[in-house]
């Protein structure tokens, strides 16, 4: 009977604390499970071709070699779950940082794509621009700077290297004030100003075929020169501007072409020929050339070497 009473007072003095190791028990393990829960969540958002596979810790808490012997207090479970516990807060620290990570290098490649496309609307933009067209006047300058006041007058405008055409062709006008020849030629001259060398080209030799008595002649055969000069095309300007020389040589624009046909013969790196060029132009226009147009040949003299 004494013993009975010894038993029953044991059991109720250990009643309290298995029922404070079953509630901390439990409370670990809904804390588990919440974490496991967030866990899933997390790697669903990191790691998308997952398939809700749970990914364990790299990090493990150590366990104990030697596993509860008989009679060992039930404090062991709490002990792992805590264990469990630890991992899974250290798993969610770290794909919280690489989460946090991920996002900021989406934020710098936006970024960086918006900067790109402002900048490539705006190229767009002045490529779609284009130039401004050249202004419709008949009584504009005929090439460049120059006027049409006789081979006394020459053009004055330097030499210009090959000229890249450019990445959209302008709407060019052809004026029409009732004078064909006049028009003609114009509506080539603008096509040369605007840089449409091949186009300027068909058309100043349709002037020179269509209006040979014209004084347009002579200054179209002069720009066509021109206009294979500035395409790069050295050897047809030099054949332009000698016919120009040959068939018009009373032309006005016959002393230009023997300047012009001078540098393109320099271009082709014949300068024997470049300095015979301009013995021949001052022999035939010297007393009629402007000192502008003497400048421009002396120029040429000194790059060609001639002696």
């Amino acid at each position: 009977m004494r013993k009975s009473i010894l038993i029953g007072v044991c059991l109720a003095a250990l009643m309290p604390a298995a029922i404070s190791t079953g509630a901390q028990a439990q409370n670990v393990e809904g804390r588990v499970g919440k974490l496991e829960s967030e866990m899933r969540a997390v790697q669903r958002k990191v790691f998308p071709g997952g398939a809700g596979q749970m990914l364990q810790p790299e990090v493990r808490a150590p366990q104990s070699e030697q596993g509860p012997g008989p009679g060992s207090p039930a404090t062991s479970a709490l002990a792992d779950v805590n264990q469990r516990v630890t991992s899974l807060e250290q798993q969610m620290t770290s794909l919280t940082e690489q989460i946090e990570q991920n996002q900021n290098r989406t934020r710098q490649l936006q970024d960086a794509f918006d900067t790109y496309r402002r900048s490539n609307d705006a190229r767009m933009k002045t490529l779609e621009t284009g130039p401004a067209p050249i202004a419709a006047g008949a009584g504009g300058p005929i090439e460049s700077d120059d006027q049409p006041s006789g081979p006394s007058r020459p053009s004055t405008r330097p030499e210009t290297s090959a000229a890249i055409p450019p990445p959209t062709k302008v709407s060019v006008e052809k004026p029409s004030t009732g004078d064909p020849a006049e028009d003609e030629y114009m509506y080539g001259y603008r096509l040369w100003a605007a840089k449409q060398y091949p186009q300027a080209e068909a058309q100043l030799k349709k002037v020179v075929a269509d209006y040979p008595k014209s004084k347009r002649a002579s200054y179209a055969q002069n720009l066509l020169g021109r206009a294979y000069l500035d395409e790069g095309k050295p050897s047809l300007a030099s054949m332009a501007f000698y016919d120009n020389y040959k068939k018009m040589p009373d032309g006005e624009r016959a002393p230009d072409s023997l300047l012009y046909l001078g540098q393109a013969l320099t271009k082709l790196n014949k300068p024997a020929d470049a300095c015979k060029v301009y013995d021949e132009l001052n022999d035939v226009y010297g007393a009629k050339m402007a000192s502008a147009m003497k400048g421009q040949v002396a120029a040429g003299r000194s790059a060609a070497k001639c002696k």
